[in-house]
């Protein structure tokens, strides 16, 4: 793989581990408010499983093929 590709889903995987803390950390904050949308949140945890399966193959892709 092409150093610039790498750079590129390196580059991926730092944002999408910062939207992921983003989520973790709003989720909590709406979980413990006086009145919880469970709408919101029900959608809120949906996209953080949709970044973790992303992230995971993202990993994958970084992943070398060969023990070094």
């Amino acid at each position: 793989m092409p150093l610039t590709d790498i750079r590129t889903l390196q580059m991926q995987l730092l944002e999408l581990e910062a939207e992921h803390r983003e989520l973790d950390h709003l989720i909590e904050t709406l979980d413990q408010g006086p009145t919880t949308d469970e709408l919101a949140l029900r959608r809120l945890k949906k996209r953080k499983l949709v970044l973790k399966d992303r992230l995971n193959q993202l990993t994958e892709q970084l992943r070398p093929n060969e023990p070094a």
